[in-house]
């Protein structure tokens, strides 16, 4: 029976996540770009506005916390095993795809985050609640699709959000310690109890603290395994984007690779690491301290390109600069790959992959928790939350010691089916967008008070 579901699963998750689907997300963050006039231009102001309090302004967290947790729940092992997925599959070329995707994508991140702000509400126990399911109500007034769309992410929580990512935790710690993974998932369950019950405050506070913490961590281990193999970088930077568009000139194991396979795994990566366009990162945006829909956007949009454009661009170069420096790298499939890679390296390279896995992996944990509590939330209100979190803690524990791969098809495809209903609401309000950016973005109005209710900004006249 397993089987079957798992062959059910496994066809609709490859058919969901073909040409369709990403063609479907591209053109939409290729189409905002430019509908936007390019807001990746303001990136920096974006880098400087998430570590700055918007004080007096409403919100449940400050947008730095808000960047945190959604950077928690997208820096997982995408940005790790997903990279060196689609170098094995599609060649080096595969990053230089993955990178673009990321550069484009920053535009759906804002404009995503920008109606989470705008369409937010105050729930019962008065936290402010937002994102996709909020905007397809308020904005298109399609709840049924926001019901959906809320189903999706609660049921995507437990998969990709969870049991898989407290496998992967089980997994490398018995692969490189010879833990139990009873132990290790009766551990990661303690701990993701005692942030996660606390509540949205207590998962973006850890996650404050956390997320710096691991990315600093991870790519200072990457930058010295790119000095350790300074002598091949430029020749790596070079194969990555010749590769992107001739695969051939790649060779070795990388000759059944072609363009359409180079752009098919670096695009479908790079948007399943940044989450750009699924609609999950809105959710914890809404919950931010700003004083208009902008600035939370902007900060918002950052997450991209510290999510993409820096730390799967730096992973894509270790690996492939890796490939060069030792020939005798097997890469059958990513994760074979990523160990071959990171294991060439001395004394830093094995534990430097270990800590990335297991801190990557444990962070989307605690955001994945917080996108799930607020569908569960949208759908049944505030009296079933608790019910949620203690289940949540319940499926760490369980993922840790299970076979996932029918969970993987399954989080696949509800990860897919979320992106639908968030697009139509892109679409569906992308003058909406427009609007609010040139009020505030493109009219330098950044600091103006919009002057935020529980209904919602209102843009100044």
């Amino acid at each position: 029976m397993m089987s079957v579901v798992s062959e059910i699963f496994a066809s609709l998750s490859n058919f969901l996540w073909g040409w369709p689907m990403i063609i479907l997300l591209l053109g939409t963050h290729i189409f905002l770009t430019f509908r936007l006039k390019v807001p990746q231009r303001r990136i920096f102001t974006a880098i400087r506005l998430s570590v700055k309090r918007d004080k007096n302004a409403q919100g449940d967290v400050s947008q730095f916390a808000a960047l945190a947790t959604a950077l928690a729940a997208t820096i997982g092992t995408g940005n790790i095993i997903g990279v060196a997925t689609a170098v094995a599959i599609g060649g080096p070329g595969a990053v230089f795809w993955c990178w673009l995707t990321g550069v484009f994508g920053i535009a759906t991140k804002y404009a995503e985050s920008l109606l989470a702000i705008k369409y937010r509400v105050r729930g019962e126990n008065g936290t402010y609640q937002g994102g996709p399911m909020y905007a397809l109500e308020r904005g298109l007034g399609w709840k049924w699709l926001g019901v959906l769309f809320a189903v999706f992410t609660a049921v995507a929580s437990f998969g990709i959000g969870n049991t898989v990512q407290a496998n992967a935790i089980a997994t490398v710690t018995h692969e490189s310690f010879g833990i139990s993974p009873y132990l290790v998932g009766a551990a990661v369950a303690v701990l993701v109890a005692a942030v996660v019950l606390g509540g949205v405050k207590s998962i973006a506070r850890v996650c404050g603290t956390l997320v710096p913490f691991m990315a600093v961590f991870y790519v200072a281990g990457c930058v010295y395994i790119l000095c350790v193999n300074s002598a091949f970088l430029w020749d790596a930077l070079k194969l990555i984007l010749v590769a992107a568009f001739t695969p051939e000139a790649a060779g070795g194991g990388f000759v059944g690779a072609t363009v359409l396979i180079a752009a098919r795994m670096g695009i479908a990566r790079g948007l399943f690491s940044n989450e750009s366009g699924l609609g999950s990162a809105p959710i914890v945006a809404a919950a931010a301290r700003t004083r208009n829909p902008v600035r939370q956007a902007l900060v918002s949009a950052s997450g991209t390109f510290w999510d993409t454009v820096v730390i799967c661009a730096i992973t894509g170069l270790v690996i492939v600069s890796s490939i060069l420096a030792y020939p005798d790298i097997t890469y059958a499939d990513g994760a074979t790959l990523t160990k071959s890679a990171f294991s060439k390296i001395p004394l830093i390279g094995t534990p430097l992959l270990t800590f990335g896995l297991m801190t990557f992996s444990f962070s989307t944990i605690l955001g994945w928790c917080y996108y799930g509590e607020r569908a569960v939330e949208y759908l049944r209100g505030g009296r079933i939350v608790k019910m949620y979190r203690l289940l949540y803690i319940v499926a760490v524990f369980l993922g840790s010691i299970i076979s996932l791969q029918v969970v993987w098809d399954i989080a696949d495809t509800m990860n897919a089916l979320m992106a639908l209903p968030n697009i139509v609401a892109l679409l569906g309000l992308s003058a909406v967008v427009a609007r609010e950016t040139q009020t505030y973005l493109w009219n330098n109005r950044l600091d103006h008070d919009a002057g935020l209710s529980d209904d919602g900004p209102q843009s100044p006249q």
